[in-house]
C-alpha cells in the first residue's frame, strides 16, 4: 500500500546523495515536493528533471538551514500559498575534517554544530508546531551510526550526530498524544560526497574511505526512509540502523583486498 501518493514532503539538502535520491523516490510514489538546498543551479535542475518525468514541478526553495530568519520566511511563504507539509525529511547535513580533539578546527566544528544540530532545529521549530495543528505528519531526521558509537577522530561529528539521536528521543516523548511521528534513518558507510565534503574535495582522500567495500548507496537510504514513511499510522519507527553487510559497527569492516 503507498501511504505517501498525494502528501507534501519538504526535504533539506535535496540536491545530493540521500537528499536528492529522497526527493527522486518520493516523486515516483506520488508525493508533491518542496525542495530546499543552498545550491540555485542544482534544484533547477533537478526541479525540471522531475517535472519531465512525473509531470509536476516541485517548489524549490533556495535555502541554508544555518540561517534561522531565512527558514522562518521560508515557512510563511508556504503559509502564504497554502502549502501544508506532510512530511519533512531533515537530511541536510555534513561532516569536516578527521582530527583528534586537541587538534580540531573550530572553524570545522561551528559548520557542523550550526548545520547538523542548529540548522535540523531550525526547520524543525518552523515546520512542526504546524504538524501538530493539524495533528498529522511525520518527521524524519537523518542521523548515522556514529550517533551510535564514537569512532577514532569522529569527535565532534559523532557528538552532531548523538545530538540528532537524542533530540529524536525527546521530540517523541514531546508528541505524545498527538498523531504527529518524527523517526531518524541511521546510515552505516554510504557513497555520497559526504567524504568528498569532509576532506574538503580530496577525491584521493575520500576514495580510501570506501576501499575494498560495497558501501550502502543514496539510493539504499532513500528506500530506508519511504519504509519508515509509508508504515501505517499507528506505526512510529522511531530509530532504524542500516549498515552494509561488510560492516558491522562504525569502524568494524571487512575489507576485500
Amino acid at each position: 500500500m503507498n501511504r505517501i501518493r498525494g502528501k507534501t514532503a519538504l526535504i533539506t539538502g535535496a540536491t545530493a546523495g540521500i537528499g536528492e535520491a529522497c526527493a527522486r523516490q518520493l516523486a515516483a510514489m506520488g508525493a508533491h515536493l518542496v525542495l530546499a538546498a543552498r545550491r540555485r543551479e542544482r534544484l533547477a535542475a533537478l526541479a525540471a528533471e522531475l517535472r519531465s518525468e512525473h509531470g509536476e514541478e516541485p517548489l524549490v526553495h533556495e535555502l541554508d538551514v544555518r540561517d534561522r530568519a531565512a527558514v522562518n520566511d521560508f515557512a510563511a511563504r508556504l503559509d502564504e500559498r497554502g502549502v501544508a507539509i506532510d512530511i519533512l525529511v531533515n537530511n541536510a547535513g555534513l561532516s569536516r575534517g578527521l582530527d583528534d580533539l586537541q587538534d580540531g578546527s573550530h572553524q570545522d566544528w561551528d559548520e557542523m554544530i550550526d548545520t547538523n544540530i542548529k540548522g535540523l532545529l531550525n526547520v524543525t521549530r518552523a515546520i512542526l508546531p504546524r504538524m501538530i495543528a493539524r495533528d498529522s505528519g511525520h518527521v524524519v531526521n537523518l542521523g548515522s551510526i556514529a550517533g551510535h558509537m564514537v569512532y577514532p577522530k569522529g569527535n565532534v561529528y559523532c557528538a552532531t550526530k548523538y545530538a540528532v539521536k537524542a533530540l529524536t528521543q525527546a521530540a517523541n516523548i514531546d508528541l505524545v498524544g498527538t498523531r504527529v511521528r518524527m523517526s531518524s534513518v541511521d546510515p552505516g558507510m554510504v557513497e555520497t560526497e559526504f567524504s568528498l565534503v569532509r576532506f574538503r574535495g580530496d577525491e584521493d582522500r575520500a576514495g580510501t574511505v570506501y576501499a575494498g567495500v560495497q558501501p550502502l548507496i543514496a539510493e539504499d537510504i532513500a528506500d530506508n526512509i519511504c519504509y519508515v514513511l509509508n508504515a501505517p499510522p499507528h506505526v512510529n519507527i522511531q530509530h532504524m540502523v542500516v549498515m552494509p553487510t561488510q560492516q558491522r559497527s562504525p569502524y568494524v569492516i571487512a575489507r576485500e583486498e
